[in-house]
């Protein structure tokens, strides 16, 4: 399976030059399903109207709302999203508010190779996305085997209780 494929990632960033450079990057890297969003709201409505991203790469200032309100709005419909911030706040004060609340990484505009960096980034992410899946199926199979094995028990044991036999 090509995680690429499947993963929905937004970019959630109000500066229209930053958000189109990640958003192509990412597009070049093969990643099919990126959403662009230019305000907080933007990307909070999809997330009301049905949609569930995997990955929100945002910037902490946006013209609407600052990025912890962004992230509390997804995460109260998304549980499993998984943010990282880029932003130009390098306070440092800011960014362990960010990584107390879940964020992934704080990453800042500007210092070194960013684009790389969220790259590296959002695979390590989907590995995290890839484990869940399975654990969900592996949890999922094991109650099925349990209703399974319950069905079959409780029939012998109708079948006992009233002298029904099977014979073959």
């Amino acid at each position: 399976m090509d995680i690429k494929k499947f993963l929905l990632i937004y970019v959630v960033e109000d500066n229209q030059v930053y958000n189109r450079m990640v958003c192509e990057f990412l597009k070049k890297q093969n990643y099919t399903r990126v959403k662009s969003f230019v305000s907080g709201n933007e990307c909070i409505q999809a997330v009301m109207n049905g949609e569930s991203p995997n990955i929100v790469i945002q910037d902490y200032f946006l013209d609407d709302l600052n990025g912890i309100d962004v992230l509390k709005a997804v995460k109260a419909k998304c549980k499993d999203a998984e943010f990282i911030f880029l932003t130009s706040n390098e306070n440092i004060e800011v960014a362990i508010e960010c990584i107390a609340y879940g964020v992934q990484d704080y990453i800042i505009k500007d210092k070194g190779d960013i684009l790389n960096r969220l790259l590296e980034k959002i695979k390590k992410i989907s590995k995290i996305i890839l484990i869940r899946r399975k654990n969900k199926i592996i949890w999922l199979s094991i109650i099925i085997a349990i209703l399974v094995l319950s069905l079959m028990i409780i029939t012998g044991f109708l079948l006992f209780v009233f002298g029904i036999v099977v014979t073959s």
